[in-house]
């Protein structure tokens, strides 16, 4: 006859500190980095521009032309300041993506627009 063994039992102290070590470790070693946020609105269908004509920008992957004007994005806000509409009504701008733009250059024009005041920017979408 077999003698019944008798189990220990496992201690779970070593398994919560291999999983508290690995909680530590992933915690210091990802980076905290604060996001920008680019506000995007939609058109609204019917919505009144009033008087100002609107401008037209076309952005390639790399390209940038307002008005029949080639530009790039460091000299784009110096060309969009004589063009700003009144503080409480902005001009209209309309950007229509040519292919290839990548997300990340919409973003860095959204970036250079949001500092250019005036300016009512409305995004087309691709050809």
């Amino acid at each position: 006859m077999r003698k019944a063994r008798r189990r220990n039992r496992l201690s779970m102290t070593s398994l919560i500190d291999v999983i508290f070590l690995l909680l530590l470790f992933f915690m210091l070693s990802s980076t905290f980095s604060k996001f920008s946020e680019v506000e995007l609105m939609a058109a609204g269908a019917g919505v009144g521009t009033g008087d100002a004509r609107p401008l037209f920008l076309r952005l390639g992957p790399d390209s940038v032309t307002l008005n029949a004007a080639e530009l790039t994005l460091d000299t784009l806000p110096e060309a969009l300041s004589p063009e700003a509409g009144e503080p409480e009504e902005n001009r209209p701008l309309l950007v229509s993506l040519q292919p290839g733009v990548s997300a990340q250059r919409l973003t860095d024009l959204l970036v250079v627009l949001r500092r250019v005041p005036g300016f009512a920017p409305t995004i087309l979408g691709g050809a």
